[in-house]
């Protein structure tokens, strides 16, 4: 069987990418640019900062910077207006996954016209998005490398998943200094995130030895360096370290696809506006637990590249252990325990496992769940 390796054709990593990339902006032609963030990154200086840069290179640049931490459909229409507004020929993301989804959005209905919620599900689209260039401050989403673009519908309380690899951006950039000052909180979800990205992709049908590589090298890297990126944010090693990770996480999952931890963490963030690391890391243990009936011996491989010795083992007892890595990973990086402290209640788990099972990211998980089985997992993860 054949399959296809997607990644952005240009990825600038490491301390001072962000001005290698201004250079790269400017060799690709472009003239006015749309910044899309979020307000945070107004109010710290980084957007300003970013113009200022750019206009050095002869790139204007206009700002959208109403992007909520679940990006919205209204978010969508806001910066299409601004971008229609000022005769932008390309958008540039500056911030985590809710700035990449959000301009990607923006981006691919530029283009293709309609409404974002017309590109729900995989490969919809028929032209290339805007180009679309992503400097990413975070190190979990990987969104400013991958085909993946989630945007909460609020009508339906849903997040839409879009994978399409006309979303795919023509540049990505990863520059640990801007991933300095993440807070404690942040750095611990998105690093979860990552070690989801890594995990589901490593189970997942659609993985190949390319997939693989990627993802257990992720792993190896998440085990040594996000705790200390968690508590001490300043070890720019660390933060490097994350960085690249998340990358290669994100190399894995956008070509072998995700699983259903992110296929009920959407839902969970549609519907009661939570934080998408948080809810995958909450939801990681409990899904890998289901998904051991049939995986028991690629979560032994999750195991040994968490460290642990899984010589003599079986293969359950390898993926048990994997599990119990997972979990203590996650409590020394302080994620909550489960869905009950988030805000979750059980009288909603119906309607999320309706919409978790229609979810795009859960096709490739290695089991398929019935319905009472995914209600099943969310209550344990209660």
């Amino acid at each position: 069987m054949s399959s296809t390796f997607y990644i952005p054709a240009i990825n600038i990593m490491g301390e001072g990418a962000l001005k290698n990339a201004a250079q790269q902006i400017q060799n690709l032609g472009f003239k006015q640019a749309l910044i899309v963030t979020d307000p945070g990154m107004t109010k710290l200086g980084v957007t300003a900062e970013i113009q200022t840069l750019l206009k050095e290179y002869s790139v204007e640049c206009v700002v959208y910077d109403g992007v909520q931490p679940n990006p919205t459909v209204a978010n969508v229409n806001a910066g299409l207006e601004t971008l229609h507004h000022h005769s932008c020929d390309c958008v540039i993301s500056l911030g985590g996954g809710s700035s990449h989804d959000c301009a990607k959005g923006i981006s691919l209905v530029a283009t293709n016209g309609g409404h974002i919620s017309d590109y729900e599900g995989v490969d919809v689209s028929k032209k290339p998005q805007l180009p679309l260039i992503s400097i990413n401050t975070t190190a979990g989403t990987a969104s400013e490398m991958t085909r993946f673009c989630i945007i909460t519908d609020q009508e339906r309380h849903i997040k839409m998943a879009i994978v399409d690899q006309n979303v795919t951006p023509v540049l990505s950039v990863n520059d640990p200094k801007l991933m300095a000052g993440m807070p404690a909180s942040l750095t611990a979800a998105t690093g979860m995130d990552a070690l989801t990205h890594a995990v589901e992709a490593y189970v997942s049908t659609a993985a190949t030895p390319i997939t693989d590589a990627c993802a257990i090298k992720a792993i190896e890297i998440i085990r040594d360096s996000l705790y200390e990126a968690v508590h001490n944010g300043s070890n720019m090693q660390a933060r490097e370290q994350m960085a690249y990770a998340q990358f290669m996480a994100g190399m894995a999952f956008n070509n072998a696809s995700l699983g259903y931890v992110h296929a009920m963490a959407h839902q969970l963030g549609g519907f009661y506006d939570l934080p998408h690391g948080v809810c995958n890391a909450v939801l990681l243990p409990h899904v890998q637990r289901y998904n051991a009936q049939v995986a028991a011996a690629r979560l032994t491989d999750v195991a040994k590249a968490l460290g642990v010795d899984v010589a003599g083992m079986t293969e359950q007892q390898g993926a048990d252990a994997a599990i119990a890595a997972i979990v203590k990973l996650s409590q020394s990086v302080n994620i909550p325990a489960g869905l009950k402290g988030l805000g979750a209640k059980e009288e909603d788990f119906n309607v999320l496992a309706d919409n978790a099972m229609n979810d795009a990211c859960g096709f490739t998980n290695p089991k398929q769940p019935t319905h009472a089985e995914v209600v099943a997992i969310f209550k344990a993860a209660m």
